[in-house]
């Protein structure tokens, strides 16, 4: 099983089918709250919808292809973190992540995707790592920007949010950037 610690109140655990009924309850929680940003929440409406997440989220973790991870906040349950996408060939993984409202403003998101860098980087050995969010998501393009990730462009219309497109601005960094920042 994967756990990646990252401090005292913080680590990453490979996303299991125990926690469906916990991700789901979350999700519907913060339903309102996430929809403003995310655009999977009218398919997620039972707990099978998450059932099936988890699911596909390991048969593509079996191929390398991606990473879910719960964040464990405290031990609970905060959110989910990782990579939406690995491309091997490439040596490029794309971070995604979402976390419940309650679980706002701690500096939680910041520290989970400075782990999931350093750990694309120095232990997949991804040479660039992206991050792309919705233009206007102010809270969420402030995490890319405070690890120093470059603001790389904007991919007009890049998503469908339930009634209107939104672009997305996406920011990289590569490893000797990352590396380098780190000395």
């Amino acid at each position: 099983m994967f756990i990646h610690k990252i401090d005292e109140d913080l680590s990453l655990r490979l996303v299991e089918m125990r926690d469906a009924k916990r991700i789901f309850e979350l999700t519907d929680q913060s339903r309102d709250y996430l929809k403003e940003w995310l655009p999977w929440l009218d398919y997620t409406q039972k707990p099978e919808d998450t059932e099936d997440f988890i699911k596909m989220g390991r048969t593509n973790f079996v191929e390398s292809r991606s990473m879910n991870t719960v964040i464990l906040y405290k031990g609970e349950i905060a959110g989910l973190a990782g990579f939406n996408e690995i491309n091997q060939s490439n040596k490029t993984a794309k971070i995604g992540y979402w976390l419940g409202q309650d679980f706002q403003g701690k500096g939680i998101m910041t520290r989970v995707a400075k782990a999931l860098t350093d750990y694309a980087i120095n232990i997949l050995e991804m040479n660039k790592v992206e991050i792309r969010v919705a233009a206007e998501n102010k809270k969420s393009r402030a995490i890319p920007e405070r690890l120093g990730f470059a603001e790389e462009g904007t991919i007009r219309q890049a998503e469908w949010l339930y009634d209107h497109y939104v672009d997305h601005v996406v920011y990289g960094v590569l490893a000797e950037e990352w590396n380098k920042g780190k000395k």
